[in-house]
């Protein structure tokens, strides 16, 4: 017993953060219009609260996250999107 007490052991592993490389999936995809009328695909870039993630997360271009808020803040106007939400997700 006393040789193995040098050896940690985990129940559950260490949650080790991977850095993926982030990348705008809007010029990989070759994405040139994002439809404001596609919710589902909006909710993608909103949190639970319903706010707009930031760049640095989602990883998205100056410019598509441009064009990726007006189409949120258009589908909220026409109530596609709430406003604000508890748990949206």
């Amino acid at each position: 017993m006393a040789e193995n007490s040098s050896e940690i052991r985990y129940l559950t592993p260490p949650n080790i953060e991977l850095n993926k490389e982030k990348y705008c999936r809007f010029q990989k995809n070759r994405i040139k219009y994002i439809d404001y009328k596609d919710e589902k695909f909006l909710l993608q870039f909103v949190n639970e609260q319903g706010k707009l993630l930031p760049r640095r997360i989602t990883g998205t271009s100056l410019k598509y996250q441009r064009k990726v808020a007006q189409a949120v803040k258009r589908a909220r106007h026409l109530a596609l999107m709430p406003y604000v939400a508890d748990m949206l997700k």
